[in-house]
Parts: structure tokens; sequence; C-alpha cells
């Protein structure tokens, strides 16, 4: 007898860094899979083999589908999405689905990071910082390439450090800049990453916080809540307890999900767009030109499955004509 097909909920949320995929149950809100995929610079490919892994993890009736991250309309142009929220939005709602009273949310991930202030389970405030890499998931990466450690082994590392050094967190350039100065000095490695821990808290806090009223319950979401030397500076600057949720790596995917079955409730009767999991075997492509039909010369993306036209996105006048896929 075939294996009767659980009820679910889809969120993804695609961004510069990874790509993250959450199936949401429909009946308990158990969070049934989840993927946490490297997008390297091809979130189609992430995409597809996203989807791929998820049809091989069990059988499935989608009832709805959001989309997030930076990458939320191709998401949706290419898994047939019926919710597409920001990432504030998307973040604010999986804290709330955690802990209902939470009132504010750091996230950290790999190219940026954002406070979301939450007042009577709404959003009262947030902040983002897009621009410099100082404090992000990146940044990481590549000090712990090159003291030669695993990032996995970063916050441990950092744990062990008595006498944490002073460094310049404000830019990248200079923080790194300053780490080998320390390490020339002979300072250990565990001094150094605690010492870098404490200087990324004091960025965040002093740029992406400031002005910020920090209330407990705080919640510390993204990638780099899995640093726990970052959690530790976090609790000791702010002298608060630092809450990290189960599936704080994908929490986007998981606020995407609830939008979707929230969405579906209160448009009772109406289908989902989603396009079947068989999208992962499809060929997906992406193709882009200038259009000369007037002086603004938009820049024109278009998506394709099979050689047939998805989406397209771009004009700032009227919708561009689809073009054959190469």
């Amino acid at each position: 007898m075939p294996m009767a097909k659980r009820g679910v909920y889809l969120g993804v949320d695609v961004g510069s860094v990874s790509t993250n995929l959450v199936l949401l149950d429909h009946e308990t809100d158990d969070i049934l899979a989840k993927l946490y995929l490297r997008t390297n610079g091809a979130p189609i490919h992430a995409l597809a083999q996203g989807m791929r892994q998820l049809r091989e993890a069990g059988e499935w009736d989608v009832f709805g589908v959001g989309a997030t991250g930076s990458g939320r309309q191709l998401a949706a142009a290419i898994i047939g999405a019926d919710v597409v929220k920001n990432e504030i939005t998307a973040h604010a709602v999986a804290a709330l689905k955690h802990n209902p009273q939470a009132a504010t949310v750091i996230e950290i991930g790999g190219q940026d990071s954002k406070i979301i202030l939450i007042r009577n389970g709404v959003v009262s405030d947030f902040a983002m910082n897009t621009i410099c890499a100082a404090g992000t998931g990146s940044f990481l990466d590549q000090q712990a390439a090159r003291l030669g450690i695993s990032v996995q082994d970063f916050g441990d590392i950092a744990l062990q450090s008595r006498n944490p050094v002073r460094i310049a967190g404000r830019c990248t350039v200079f923080a790194e800049s300053d780490m080998i100065h320390k390490q020339q000095l002979g300072h250990s490695v565990a001094d150094i990453l605690a010492g870098l821990c404490q200087a990324m808290v004091r960025n965040y806090l002093s740029g992406v916080a400031k002005g910020k009223r920090i209330e407990p319950p705080v919640l510390f979401q993204g990638g780099v809540a899995a640093n726990s030397g970052i959690r530790y500076a976090l609790e000791a600057a702010l002298g608060l307890e630092v809450e990290v949720p189960p599936y704080f790596d994908a929490m986007g995917a998981v606020g995407a999900a609830v939008l979707a079955k929230e969405s579906r409730f209160s448009s009772a009767g109406s289908g989902t767009r989603f396009a079947g999991f068989a999208v992962g075997e499809s060929l997906l492509s992406s193709t882009s030109w200038e259009c000369s039909g007037c002086p603004n010369h938009c820049e024109i993306v278009q998506i394709n499955r099979d050689g047939r036209p998805l989406a397209c996105w771009g004009s700032r006048c009227a919708n561009p004509m689809p073009r054959t896929a190469e």
C-alpha cells in the first residue's frame, strides 16, 4: 500500500550565501524537513537541488508556498509561490512562532545583519546593514580559513579565551589587519577569536542596533547564531539572555511557510501555485538583455523552464515581451 502523503507548507528563503527550504506540517506546525544549502552564486541551481532533495525525503502534499530573501522573486517564479514577503516580516513571524513573547530579533546572516523590534506581537521597528560585510558570516568564514580552523569550531575555541584582545571591528580590512598584528605579537588563537567576537558585537550594537531599545526575550537568528562565541559576547554586552531557536539558520524559510499557511486560511477555497517538485528535474536557465525600446534602456531578466519563459522583470516601462530561451 502506498504511503499517505503528508500535508505541508513549503517555505523558501533564497539569500546570497544560503538557500533554505523547510516543510511545515499543516496540522501540527512541526518542521518535517529542513535544508540549508550554499547558494554559491547560483540560486537557480540551489533551488533545483533543494526541490530534488525534498522530493526524495518523503511523500508530500503541498498546500501552499511562501518565498522570502533577496532572491524571493526568483524563487516565486521558479517554484510557484503563493506568498512573497520580505525578510523582516518572515523572520518576525518565525520568531513569534517559536516564542510568542519575543520582543527583539537579532539576525546575522552571511552577507547582512538586521534587528527587528516586536511589541505586542507586531513589528514596531527594524534596521538593516547591507553595506559592509564586517560582522557577518562571510567574514567569519574568511578569518576561520585564514587561521586554519573550521568555522564550526570558531565559537568553541573563542570560549577558551582567558584574555580576549582588543580588535577594531568597524571594517573588515582593519579587523583583519589588526588580527594579523595580534598574531605576530604572539597572542593565542583563542584570545584573537574572542576579541573578534567582541568586536563584531560592538560593531552590531553601535551600528545596526544604534538607538534601538533592546528588550527581552531576545532571539538570535541567522547562520552566525551557530557561533557560541558571538552568542556569549552578545549576552555579556547586553546583560540579557540570548535565545537561539532550533532552526536558527532557516528562520526566514520557517516564517515564509507560516505566512503561506496563514494566506491559505485567509483566502479559503483558493488553490496553490506550486509548480511541483518535478521542477528540480527541469532545465532552468536565465537570460538577460538591454531593452532598446526607449531611452530608459532597462536591463531585463527572464527565467526559463525547459525553454519556455516563466517570468520577466526589470522593466520600468510596459512589461517586456519574453524572448525564446537560447
